[in-house]
């Protein structure tokens, strides 16, 4: 049984920092692409960032390029979202995505507050 289970979000003030984590079961978690996606309250779900299977290789949203870093660990079949200089309208439900081209597996998501 396939799964994709974030955690880590929560509330957090501007110029904060978070860690997501999305633990997966059930496939050969090294052999597929992982990224983070978010959707925010009356808005079409974007790409936030994206890594290789090895993780040789990342690209970010531009939103996001140099506050976000993606980052896997294949021994321990997770991937991270690590989020600095957090702003307003980084607020959104962050989704991890497995991809291959078989097909794509998601996680349920993770709710990201950024408020005072």
């Amino acid at each position: 049984q396939v799964q994709l289970v974030e955690s880590g979000g929560g509330l957090v003030q501007p110029g904060g920092s978070l860690r997501l984590s999305c633990a997966a079961s059930g496939f050969t978690f090294s052999s597929y692409a992982m990224s983070w996606y978010r959707q925010a309250p009356g808005k079409e779900r974007e790409l936030v960032a994206a890594i290789t299977s090895a993780g040789g290789f990342t690209n970010y949203a531009d939103s996001v390029k140099g506050r976000f870093t993606i980052s896997r660990d294949n021994a321990k079949n997770t991937v991270y979202l690590q989020m600095n200089s957090l702003k307003p309208e980084d607020t959104a439900v962050y989704f991890c995505k497995a991809s291959r081209g078989s097909g794509d597996y998601w996680g349920q998501g993770t709710q990201v507050t950024v408020s005072l």
